[in-house]
């Protein structure tokens, strides 16, 4: 059993049913107008009790996924064409391979790279990078460099999703971690907002300059090692970022 399947075993009941309706509502499946399930029937559906599924409701409400309307039911909010992730978890972020695509725009490489290394914490200033554009609905909206260490990048080198125009819906974090000894458990993240350099601009058709979110991640695993650490490039007009924080111990 790898570290995702280990994680999803001690998942809530409440948080796989609100999952798996997101997934569901990315994916297309409730728009136009579509009603969601009761929940009568999605307790049916997963074997939980109906105060599960209210739950579950609660969080896709909170987080303006789904609104209610009485004596009607649920429903999937329209988009304003933004790329809309609701990040909460390591699953949420492994997740964005639900509804979006990876394309390969520089393939695995090693290099020198002081900073990324001593983030990474390495002994070594050589570090292995690979550069993907992610799209929504065939619209560019992130480049993201991801670094990782030596003993890292092997499990991933051969991969065909990690070849130069390779797209796939995966995430890299969702391709190493079935490799891995002990599951990715943290991802430390600053977010500020930067110009666009060059080859951010080329990559998203923006103009050099443009002010972008950046967000940079620092993955480590259950051991403590420093897995991968990801600098990203958003376009704010694409995109929007949303957390939901919860009161600790419920």
């Amino acid at each position: 059993m790898n570290g995702r399947e280990r994680e999803r075993d001690t998942e809530p009941a409440y948080q796989l049913v609100s999952r798996q309706l997101r997934e569901h509502i990315a994916a297309g499946k409730y728009r136009g107008g579509i009603k969601l399930p009761t929940e009568f029937e999605l307790a049916d559906q997963h074997g939980v009790s109906r105060q599960t599924v209210r739950r579950a409701f609660q969080d896709l409400v909170a987080e303006g996924i789904v609104y209610r309307v009485p004596g009607r039911g649920t429903f999937a909010a329209e988009s304003d064409g933004r790329y809309l992730r609701q990040l909460g978890s390591i699953e949420d972020l492994m997740n964005l391979s639900t509804d979006t695509t990876m394309e390969v725009v520089t393939p695995l490489r090693r290099r020198v790279d002081i900073e990324a290394a001593s983030r990474l914490r390495l002994d070594t200033d050589l570090v292995n990078t690979v550069v993907f554009r992610r799209r929504h609905d065939d619209t560019p909206f992130v480049l993201t460099t991801v670094y990782l260490p030596d003993e890292i990048a092997r499990f991933v080198a051969d991969a065909p999703e990690m070849s130069e125009g390779a797209v796939t819906s995966h995430t890299i974090i969702g391709l190493l971690e079935p490799h891995l000894r002990s599951p990715i458990t943290e991802a430390a993240q600053s977010i500020t907002v930067a110009p666009a350099p060059p080859d951010v601009a080329r990559a998203l058709g923006c103009p050099e300059g443009h002010s972008m979110l950046r967000v940079d991640r620092l993955y480590s695993d259950s051991d403590g090692r420093t897995v991968e650490l990801a600098v990203s490039y958003f376009l704010p007009e694409h995109y929007t970022y949303r957390v939901t924080l919860r009161r600790g111990g419920r």
